[in-house]
């Protein structure tokens, strides 16, 4: 069965996708950027390093990889294509 989110209305996740994002704490400087672009709150600080909170309302966007400069997050998309579903597209 599919999980929503009153956060948003319109969005499923179906199954679990596992972790399709990892952070290498090597290479994260704590810039924080990742933070900022995430559209379902997936990271915290912990200790002045960015680090996955929960990967439950990922929307599979990609834009923490895409603005992380130190190439400290990895991103591959989750087993079976995809884990999140919604109403516009």
């Amino acid at each position: 069965m599919a999980r929503t989110s009153d956060r948003y209305p319109g969005v499923e996740w179906i199954g679990d996708t596992g972790a399709f994002i990892t952070i290498d704490e090597n290479r994260c400087t704590g810039c924080g950027n990742c933070i900022k672009v995430c559209l379902g709150r997936c990271f915290e600080m912990e200790k002045k390093l960015a680090r996955i909170k929960s990967l439950a309302e990922c929307m599979e966007c990609a834009s923490c990889w895409y603005v992380c400069g130190e190439e400290a997050i990895s991103f591959r998309w989750p087993p079976g294509g995809t884990g999140y579903r919604s109403d516009w597209g």
